[in-house]
């Protein structure tokens, strides 16, 4: 049961549908379903039945889901196989030493591709400038005026505050 418990879990955070989920929904839903029949069997009330018909419907919804999903799967995975099958093969090196680490296999299989180097990039880093050129003024800046009155924040007052505009909102709305 504990396995069980681990496989549900693991199985929320795998992308699709996993035989574990479609376990425990489907035990889920026949666990309801008895559950609307008890109670559609005690109580004699017609909404217990069409609880039931819309459990049943929800249930075999999702069973149909997650089969029309695996047959995606498959087919994408045939297709898959198809383009992987008509590829070729890359071009193996010719070698004649056999003895061959996997660090020269991939540069000499780099070399017959063509694969462009870092070497370019690097030469076209050095070429850039490091200077910093300034930006254009492209107005003047304005300085608030400082009133006379001392602020308890900074000592000095702006001559335009938050609290003027506050006042000046709170008059507009007492002559509305």
């Amino acid at each position: 049961m504990a396995s069980f418990v681990e496989g549900l879990w693991q199985s929320i955070f795998t992308p699709g549908p996993t035989p574990t989920l479609l376990v425990a929904t489907n035990v889920t839903f026949a666990a309801l379903q008895v559950v609307l029949a008890s109670l559609l069997y005690a109580t004699h009330s017609i909404h217990f039945l069409i609880l039931s018909v819309l459990c049943g419907g929800l249930w075999a919804a999702i069973n149909w889901f997650a089969r029309e999903l695996k047959a995606h799967q498959q087919e994408e995975e045939e297709k898959k196989r198809r383009t992987l099958a008509a590829r070729p093969p890359p071009p193996r090196a010719p070698s004649s030493d056999d003895s061959e680490t996997e660090v020269e296999a991939a540069t000499s299989t780099a070399s017959l591709r063509k694969v462009p180097t870092i070497a370019p990039v690097a030469a076209k880093a050095a070429a850039v400038s490091t200077e910093v050129e300034p930006a254009e003024a492209r107005g003047e800046l304005k300085l608030r005026v400082a009133e006379e009155l001392p602020s308890p924040s900074q000592g000095q007052r702006s001559g335009v505050s938050t609290e003027d505009e506050w006042e000046k909102v709170s008059e507009n709305e007492k002559d509305k």
